[in-house]
């Protein structure tokens, strides 16, 4: 054993003994072997190709519904403008509602739009059914994909309606300390709200309600704390007339935002498989294998099921060196 692997094997006995670090490396580990970075990456993409089409939609659907309340329409818009602080003024301006010069046509378009932005729901599904290492026959069919994408949808926009009241009470927030600080408190309730639902439409039957709470938890106070420091950077750093502003810069700003927000969603959904199979302390080098590196591998081999009467079983040599 040379100098830098006896260095490597401290650390790791360190952090298996260490309930903190050995919970947060077991995390991480969770998420390589999920490959992570490529349901990020796949969350991300679709996000982005989807904000546009639900974007258009909510500003369409508001210009009628709101006819008569243009105060109410522009409230539930700043309010999910907001949702970018970074760009959000910039979407804000460039995107405008389809026109009612036929009913039929608009029909139409408002339901191409809709098909098209659940492909957000159908990465989400499929990155949890990753996540918790689903085996194929467990997990759902066409239909009921269709059917869990169509209620995502929905709780996606009740999160919106919820935020519409926030961003009203964070307006008296920004005169008085104590009640911006509530404000922020409830948008942390609102996001952890809408976290659990979210990760119960997308995540199977197999995981329990109880199991999601820790992730909505975690998910939910750190795209609060993302979205506060993103108004941050625009109170103190960045405006509008800023020469970095532009369409190129609004389209990389839009991708980063949604691409951190999907990481995290990942990363929070990985927290809750971890602490519900009790994947933790994980090996940074093995051999030796830990309980948690066997029930983890195993759950890695299981998943690779694709029809009910496949079976798969999976050993470790317990002679193997270490």
């Amino acid at each position: 054993m040379n100098a830098a692997e006896r260095v490597v094997r401290r650390v790791d006995a360190f952090q298996q003994k260490n309930p903190v670090f050995g919970f947060a490396f077991a995390v991480t580990k969770k998420f390589g072997d999920d490959n992570g970075g490529i349901l990020v990456a796949n969350l991300a993409f679709s996000a982005f190709l989807a904000l546009f089409p639900l974007l258009l939609i909510l500003v369409t659907v508001l210009g009628i519904v709101l006819d008569g309340y243009p105060g109410l329409e522009k409230s539930v818009l700043h309010s999910t403008f907001a949702q970018f602080p970074i760009v959000g003024s910039n979407l804000a301006g460039s995107i405008h509602a389809l026109k009612r010069s036929s009913v039929f046509g608009l029909t139409v378009g408002l339901v191409g739009l809709a098909w098209g932005s659940l492909s957000i729901s159908q990465a989400g599904l499929f990155a949890m059914a990753q996540v918790w290492n689903l085996p194929g026959p467990d997990r759902l069919n066409y239909v009921k994909r269709l059917g869990r994408s169509v209620i995502f949808i929905g709780v996606l926009g009740g999160g919106l309606i919820v935020s519409t009241f926030l961003a009203a009470y964070g307006t008296f927030g920004r005169h008085n300390v104590w009640l911006g600080i509530g404000g922020e408190i409830l948008a942390a309730a609102a996001n952890v709200g809408q976290y659990l639902l979210a990760f119960r439409v997308l995540t199977p039957k197999a995981a329990s309600s109880r199991s999601l709470v820790p992730g909505a938890i975690a998910g939910g106070v750190a795209w609060t704390v993302l979205q506060a420091l993103g108004g941050y950077l625009i109170g103190h750093y960045l405006r509008n007339d800023n020469a970095i502003y532009g369409s190129f810069a609004s389209v990389i700003g839009i991708f980063v935002w949604v691409f951190l927000g999907c990481r995290l969603t990942i990363y929070a959904a990985e927290l809750n498989t971890v602490i519900a199979r009790r994947l933790w302390p994980r090996s940074i080098v093995p051999p030796p294998l830990t309980d948690a590196d066997r029930r983890a591998l195993a759950l890695q081999a299981l998943q690779n099921q694709r029809r009910p009467e496949q079976k798969i079983e999976v050993t470790f040599d317990t002679s193997a060196p270490d």
